[in-house]
């Protein structure tokens, strides 16, 4: 029961990496990025066949924020410079990228047991050599989530951060400080899409397997997570963006793993993760809705 507790957590640490993405485009943009369905498997792809080619596993980490960054990049152009809604921006991009991803690895593939992962190479084993594979996972998990975290409440805090920042709540403002709305749209969907396929990357590694369906419903789960973290702590303005949906990625993944375990078929996962998002959407309907009823 503690391992599969301990399983579920790391999960939903690994996967909180692709919730501060989201967070980025949906919470700070208010862009409605599709391109993560597509950029999550992009970075898996990538990462799963360096890893077969023996290309060290740390490194593969930054390929897959590169590329992903890469797939923003270009929905950003896409919406920007071509003046394409945001919504079918990412659907083009996304749509491009499944093909992109099955030239790149295939329909599906493995990674042999002795391929070397960031969870089993050198480095890691030499200081957490003594822990058994579970708990490694979960520690590194934790590192990596925490990290990111540090480095995006830093980058946040920073002038072009602000900016940043500023372009989806009043883009006027950016306007007025004589930067272009434009160009901090696609550095979000850069930021956004290098953290998406950076967690596709570590999930590839925790799994040692590639799937070109595995990008599916992750914008679901992305959103999913961000609003139940931002709903769980509305009334704290103290605990910053980042912690809320690191906090609602692993809840999130904790409901997912007791419905499993409720006895609910594995095929039916897509469909508890939509259900799922829809009781969360309406349940936060409800609390602005009685929000505006007290005021």
């Amino acid at each position: 029961m503690l391992e599969l507790l301990v399983s579920t957590i790391t999960q939903g640490l690994l996967y909180a990496v692709l919730s501060y993405g989201v967070f980025i485009t949906y919470k700070i943009l208010d862009f409605p990025d599709l391109t993560v369905d597509g950029s999550f498997p992009l970075g898996a792809a990538v990462t799963a066949v360096l890893l077969l080619h023996g290309a060290n596993p740390f490194l593969t980490l930054f390929a897959a924020a590169g590329v992903g960054a890469l797939a923003g990049l270009i929905t950003g152009i896409i919406h920007v410079k071509f003046r394409v809604r945001d919504l079918l921006a990412g659907i083009i991009t996304m749509t491009a990228l499944f093909s992109i991803n099955l030239q790149i690895a295939g329909s599906n593939l493995p990674v042999a047991r002795a391929t070397e992962t960031i969870f089993t190479a050198a480095p890691t084993m030499a200081v957490f050599g003594s822990f058994s594979l579970i708990w490694r996972k979960f520690i590194v998990a934790l590192i990596v989530a925490i990290l990111c975290k540090l480095i995006l409440d830093w980058y946040f805090k920073t002038k072009n951060g602000l900016l940043l920042r500023a372009t989806g709540d009043n883009a006027t403002i950016v306007t007025t400080l004589a930067r272009d709305k434009g160009r901090m749209k696609i550095l979000g969907l850069v930021i956004a899409n290098a953290l998406v396929a950076l967690a596709g990357a570590l999930v590839c590694q925790e799994q040692r397997a590639f799937s070109s369906t595995m990008g599916t419903g992750q914008v679901v789960f992305g959103l999913a997570t961000v609003i139940i973290g931002t709903t769980l702590f509305k009334r704290m303005s103290f605990v910053r963006g980042t912690t809320m949906v690191a906090v609602g990625s692993i809840i999130y993944k904790c409901c997912i793993q007791l419905a499993l375990s409720a006895g609910l078929p594995p095929n039916l996962l897509k469909l508890i993760m939509a259900v799922l998002f829809l009781v969360i959407l309406v349940i936060g309907n409800f609390q602005k809705g009685g929000a505006r009823g007290d005021a």
